[in-house]
Order: structure tokens, then C-alpha cells, then sequence
């Protein structure tokens, strides 16, 4: 009985880790070109989870939903609702850093005149103080995202080993 629980919840992890891969993949890629943001979108929009990290993937997606859509009157709406989701489980989960890496690079990369702007330095503090207690395969994100960051300095970047 035990084998078949440590398989199952072997296997859980699994494909957890994969869906997250998968949504990490399409994030890196979605500010590049409209096709890129389509694509992480419809990723996010495919993934129904109660994992805050996915919630927080789905959120970036729905503000992201702002850059592509036709309907001017719409991007407002995107906008709010997905920052609104994107702080609340940040609220909830407020030591998790890939969430506060996942605002800071919507902060950084969303018009100024949006006024979404407000965490830059509390999470790009937050993310350098505690990424060495993270997992490799995080470590690895977490550094790729530095590099092309906008908010990291030079320093901070070569900081992350």
C-alpha cells in the first residue's frame, strides 16, 4: 500500500513539475513577440491547478491578455483583474519567490503610465536575499530572468551563482 501512495504521489510531483516547466517555458518567451504572449497564454489558460504558482502564471496571463487584444476598451479590465489575482495570492503566499519574480517582471515590463509599478524594489530585494535556499531548476530561472532584467543592476546579476 505504501509503494503504490509513494508511485502515485511520485508521479503527482511529476507531472506537476512538467506543467510548471511547461508555463516557465512559455513565460520566458511571451514579451519577445505578440505570438510569444499568444502562446504563454493559451498555456496558462490550459492549466487548472490550486498550486499558487500556476494561479500566479494565470494571473501574469490574463494581464499579458492586455498587449494582444484588438479590444481597446477591454485591456483596463485584463489589466486590473489579473493584477488583483496576482497580489492576492501573493498576499497568501507572500515568502514564495517565483511569485514575486513573476510580478516584478510584469512590474518591469507593463507601461509606467499603468501605474503597476509599486513592488519593483520589495520583490527584486526579496528575490536576491533568498535565492540561494531555492531549488536548482529555480536557481536556473530565477538567474535567466536577472539577466535580461531591466531593475537588476550588474552587480545583483553576477551575484546569482
Amino acid at each position: 500500500m505504501k509503494l503504490i501512495l509513494s508511485l502515485f504521489a511520485g508521479l503527482f510531483f511529476f507531472f506537476q513539475s512538467s506543467d510548471l516547466e511547461v508555463l516557465r517555458n512559455a513565460y520566458s518567451k511571451a514579451n519577445s513577440s505578440n505570438e510569444g504572449a499568444k502562446n504563454f497564454i493559451e498555456v496558462a489558460d490550459n492549466k487548472s491547478s490550486s498550486d499558487p504558482i500556476i494561479i500566479g502564471y494565470k494571473a501574469a496571463a490574463e494581464i499579458l491578455e492586455a498587449k494582444v487584444t484588438t479590444e481597446k476598451n477591454k485591456r483596463k479590465s485584463f489589466v486590473k483583474s489579473g493584477a488583483s489575482s496576482l497580489e492576492s495570492v501573493i498576499k497568501a503566499n507572500p515568502s514564495n519567490v517565483e511569485l514575486r519574480l513573476i510580478r516584478m517582471s510584469v512590474q518591469e515590463n507593463i507601461p509606467k503610465i499603468v501605474g503597476y509599478s509599486k513592488n519593483l524594489k520589495e520583490d527584486k530585494t526579496y528575490i536576491l536575499s533568498n535565492y540561494t535556499k531555492q531549488n536548482a531548476a529555480l536557481k536556473v530561472y530565477i538567474k535567466k530572468f536577472a539577466m535580461q532584467s531591466k531593475t537588476m543592476t550588474a552587480t545583483e546579476k553576477n551575484s546569482l551563482k
